[in-house]
């Protein structure tokens, strides 16, 4: 059976075997706020793909480069907010492309450019 990235389906100590982690250290990872994962009617956590793979990311920040649980959260918080970048520059990217070609068609140029420079002097 194939599930979704974001489906959450892996309990708590399947997890913990998988990643061979303590059960206690994802509780904690989860009261730091690092990785949220759902929870059953029954109140069970239900981990995804993608909390799986924060809690490698989680692990090898932690294990292998020594960064702290608060230095993880703005790791990944700046991670966050990359990605985002990342996605916006790549549709502002998709956007321009439209945009040259109609300009190109209709022979108006999409951006002018000038050659003159503003100074600002700033007063002491």
């Amino acid at each position: 059976m194939h599930h979704g990235y974001e489906e959450p389906v892996y309990l708590i100590s399947v997890v913990a075997k998988v990643l061979t982690i303590h059960p206690q250290t994802l509780r904690q990872y989860e009261r730091e706020g690092l990785v949220l994962p759902s929870r059953t009617d029954g109140k069970m956590r239900l981990y995804s793909q993608r909390d799986i793979d924060k809690i490698k990311m989680i692990q090898r920040l932690t294990r292998d480069l020594g960064v702290n649980l608060a230095g993880v959260d703005i790791i990944m918080q700046l991670k966050e907010k990359i990605d985002d970048f990342e996605t916006l520059v790549e549709s502002l990217r998709l956007e321009l492309s439209g945009l040259t070609k109609k300009s190109a068609q209709t022979k108006n140029p999409l951006v002018k450019h000038k050659n003159s420079y503003e100074i600002i002097l700033f007063g002491e």
